[in-house]
């Protein structure tokens, strides 16, 4: 079972980011004075400040910072001051060009970005060990720090690393989990197309081939080494500000990027996960933002739910404020007037107890100079600190809610094996996102919320129970404990819904030679007797569930049962496999197991929702139409519906029962109407 989260905030709290480093002195106590009034209590800075700190190698100097922290002081502003290793200064990459992160031809990244260094050379781990310890030293002890930020996202720009210094770590990252090389060998099974290594030296990381691609056992651990690296990174940076921090001063970092075991991250580094939001990016992706299948912006509760595995009561480090774009790429519209609101509130919906705005004044320079913050070039006032004011009141109205927990009786079941797996395998990754998406989008629209639900190595059955209906879409890669956590969880009265492809592989990404669903099996009844894709000139896959057709998506297993227990909920009624089973049912314990042959899509997972009764859980309470959010929250007896809208159009949600407005204290019941954007919070007791 997981730890208890280290940190929580006391009441819902706004931030915002600030860089005094790209203004002038003289604008700094104006700047301060202003987010006070704007209900800003709290400031992030530094993030990519170590010329302010160190401007020459070994030379240290703390007048910048020490008058900026002696103005936040007398302001009463709280401070999360942020190590700067985002940014090695240009005195550390000239001299020390080891530092620096390669493409994968051995090119290295030149300075004139961020993120251009590599985790894994010494010189850089010396390097940034030495200014986090100096800083902290010196600045660990100001009363207005209340927190500190590791770096800033790990992994973004890039999750790949080619330097030298990561092909040696790589090396010695095999050697201590394989021990010997015939292991290796058996593990990236070399013998195909006579990839045998006979001598450790022989062994790299995956380099520039004929068609780009390499070994796809090797590539897994490739993965997994740069996940190790990145967080021995962060753990070195955690290590030191432990020993200089004040009583009650939380370590963080801002994520969500790829490679990286962010449950890991959070378990042994941080005291506090945070996030940075950026729901304008739904906008500018290649579909279609208009088509009316697309969640757009509300998608990115997708995002939120997965940050909440990582952390329950998280924050968010960067909340978007205003257009998001940089000079050479990324464009966007600005924020609607509301949207701005709308999003806040669908971070705290989704468990956030502290909103940090990125940033407070547009840059004027440099690659982000139109990625907008809250004031823009000119300075002045605007329509987006009114809003703010109106954040600001709202956050006072819902203050109780901080520390209340996110309710879903619903879970989608992910792990970072099977994760990893879908970035190498084309066949994986495809259904992977199509079947997520097509979950995440039947339980928004039917109003149910939804938990992802990583299986870590430190998860136990007693952690799922919580869940009437978990849904594990592809597990390819399934090893006997996952399986035997998955066995307890149904037997103890849960519902497991697994689709196409679950069991293929074992824990090195090789196809294991047993049927699938391979550990499952025995508890599904069933295995797949063949298997495929649903190709261009093939018509659409359907099945049958009792006279009433549904698609079952972009690949089929067949499935085969095996056990007499089990029940056939539906068949293929297209291809050559017209007839058998696509859906099966069996019971153990006081649980069930639904083996599905398919891919999920919006359609059959929400057909299954009704079926497992795991839809509309609180229409008896609260009714909203489809292109609004609910969510849900409690705490001390206390429960709060909060109603999201994402259309432009006003929308009329219907209470069920008598609930509070927390923004008026008046009970309400009945029909209200959300404006454009526009949120709503209710309590009522559970």
């Amino acid at each position: 079972m997981r730890k208890e989260q280290p940190y929580r905030w006391q009441e819902i709290a706004l931030g915002t980011c600030y860089y005094p480093e790209q203004w002038d002195r003289a604008l700094w106590r104006d700047d301060l004075q202003r987010m006070k009034a704007h209900g800003i209590s709290t400031v992030r800075v530094a993030e990519f400040a170590w010329n302010k700190m160190e401007p020459r190698e070994g030379e240290f100097t703390w007048q910048f910072f020490d008058e900026f922290l002696d103005l936040a002081e007398e302001e009463q502003m709280k401070v999360i001051f942020c190590t700067p290793t985002a940014t090695p200064p240009a005195w550390l990459t000239e001299k020390y060009p080891e530092v620096l992160n390669c493409r994968k031809d051995g090119t290295p990244f030149r300075h004139g970005m961020r993120r251009h260094y590599n985790y894994n050379s010494p010189k850089y781990r010396e390097l940034s060990a030495r200014i986090v310890e100096k800083m902290a030293e010196h600045y660990g002890k100001r009363p207005c720090i209340v927190g500190w930020q590791i770096d800033n996202e790990f992994n973004c720009e890039t999750n790949e690393f080619y330097s030298p210094s990561d092909d040696l770590a790589f090396r010695e990252f095999l050697k201590k989990k394989y021990g010997t090389l015939d292991d290796l060998n058996e593990a990236w099974g070399t013998s195909f197309w006579n990839q045998t290594y006979s001598d450790w030296q022989e062994v790299h990381m995956p380099r520039t081939t004929i068609s780009d691609e390499c070994n796809p056992h090797q590539a897994l651990d490739y993965t997994r080494f740069i996940s190790e690296s990145t967080l021995e990174f962060c753990g070195l940076q955690a290590d030191i500000l432990r020993r200089y921090r004040k009583p009650g001063d939380f370590i963080t970092t801002n994520g969500m990027f790829g490679h990286l075991d962010n449950h890991r991250m959070m378990d042994q580094c941080l005291d506090v996960y945070t996030y940075d939001s950026y729901p304008n990016f739904a906008f500018g992706l290649s579909e279609n933002p208009k088509a009316p299948e697309n969640l757009n912006d509300r998608r990115w509760s997708r995002n939120l739910s997965e940050v909440r595995s990582i952390c329950p009561h998280f924050g968010i480090m960067e909340q978007q404020a205003g257009a998001n774009g940089w000079v050479g790429r990324m464009e966007a519209p600005a924020p609607k007037p509301g949207q701005m609101m709308l999003w806040a509130m669908q971070s705290i919906a989704h468990g956030a107890d502290y909103v940090s705005f990125f940033r407070w004044r547009t840059a004027s320079m440099g690659t982000e100079m139109y990625w907008h913050g809250l004031l823009d070039y000119d300075n002045r006032d605007n329509r987006k600190l009114e809003e703010l004011v109106r954040i600001r009141d709202r956050v006072k109205a819902i203050g109780g809610i901080a520390g209340a927990d996110y309710a879903a009786s619903l879970g989608l079941v992910k792990d970072y094996d099977n994760l990893w797996d879908e970035e190498i395998d084309a066949w994986h990754g495809r259904l992977a996102w199509q079947s997520e998406q097509a979950v995440f989008r039947a339980a928004q629209l039917s109003h149910t919320p939804m938990d992802m639900v990583f299986l870590t190595g430190q998860t136990e059955a007693e952690d799922l129970k919580k869940y009437k209906v978990l849904i594990y879409p592809h597990p390819v890669m399934l090893d006997d404990r996952k399986a035997e956590i998955l066995r307890d969880y149904v037997q103890s009265g849960g519902t497991l819904i697994i689709g196409a492809r679950a069991g293929q592989k074992d824990q090195s990404g090789r196809c294991a030679m047993r049927p699938m669903p391979g550990p499952l099996a025995e508890l599904t009844g069933t295995t797949v007797k063949e298997f495929t894709l649903i190709g261009p000139a093939d018509e659409a896959s359907r099945m049958d569930c009792g006279g009433q057709k549904i698609e079952a998506g972009i690949f089929n297993d067949v499935l085969s049962v095996e056990d007499p227990r089990a029940n056939v909920l539906a068949v293929y009624d297209t291809n050559y496999y017209k007839g058998e089973p696509a859906l099966v049912e069996t019971l153990a314990g006081a649980g069930r197991v639904l083996h599905f042959g398919g891919t999920f899509t919006p359609a059959n997972a929400a057909w299954m929702l009704e079926y497992t009764k795991a839809a509309h859980p609180w229409q008896n309470v609260i009714e909203l139409p489809a292109d609004c959010e609910l969510a849900v929250r409690e705490k001390d007896g206390a429960r709060w519906f909060i109603a999201l809208n994402y259309t432009g159009e006003a929308r009329r949600i219907q209470l069920k029962t008598s609930m509070i407005d927390k923004d008026t204290g008046a009970a309400c019941e009945g029909e209200i109407c959300l404006p454009p954007y526009g949120t709503k919070f209710y309590e009522t007791k559970m």
